[in-house]
């Protein structure tokens, strides 16, 4: 089924490639039929691919334990080290990067329970989203949800070809964890920055699925 966030993008994206198709079907003959059929058979399918939001099974234990981490997002961990977020752990931490390319699921949800305590949205560049400085340079909504563990922060981050974050969230809002919180549209980046002495469980090169792959657990 394809997500609520992209209906304004998805609808007139689907209307352009059926329109291909159903004009060159009346109008055209031969290759040029066939080209143009191709083309509005390509908007189609890579729009409902984009746009989709398939059903995932959230870890019971992530259900049940605060402490538990889960990916927010779909993708490859392409870096895990420790840094100094002054904004809201305010300290040493260990930051989780997720890249999203364009044939990822692009829904974003919560990594953990808690209630949210920040949330600023920041206008920026379009740096591809592999590049170190696009944590800090990128337009990204950051975002920072407390429990009884401690403090995660995460930052939803567009690339060179994303230009839009959906975020519903709210200052006080309180989420579970895997709840759906929006989505960033094309190529993107996701970044999770957890307490110094958290316990990760993924390591750099591996593909997490948004929801469904435990991050990490916090000190106890």
């Amino acid at each position: 089924m394809l997500t609520k966030y992209g209906y304004d993008n998805a609808i007139p994206m689907l209307l352009i490639g059926f329109s291909f198709i159903f004009l060159a079907a009346l109008f055209l003959k031969g290759y040029g039929s066939v080209f143009t059929i191709s083309i509005g058979a390509i908007i189609v399918f890579f729009t409902l691919w984009f746009f989709r939001d398939p059903e995932r099974v959230i870890p019971q234990e992530a259900l049940h334990d605060p402490s538990v981490l889960i990916a927010p997002a779909d993708g490859k961990v392409v870096e895990i080290k420790e840094t100094e977020e002054l904004e809201f752990i305010k300290g040493k931490a260990i930051q989780i990067s997720i890249f999203l390319s364009p044939l990822d699921v692009h829904v974003n949800r919560s990594p953990v329970s808690g209630t949210v305590d920040f949330y600023r949205y920041m206008q920026g560049e379009y740096l591809v989203a592999w590049h170190p400085k696009s944590s800090e340079l990128n337009e990204q909504s950051r975002i920072g949800i407390t429990n009884q563990y401690g403090k995660v922060f995460f930052k939803q981050i567009t690339g060179f070809l994303a230009r839009r974050i959906v975020c519903t969230i709210q200052k006080g809002q309180v989420l579970s964890s895997g709840e759906k919180i929006g989505m960033m549209k094309f190529g993107s980046r996701m970044d999770v920055l957890v307490p110094v002495h958290t316990d990760i469980k993924v390591v750099i090169g591996q593909t997490v699925r948004g929801a469904e792959s435990i991050l990490a657990i916090l000190p106890k």
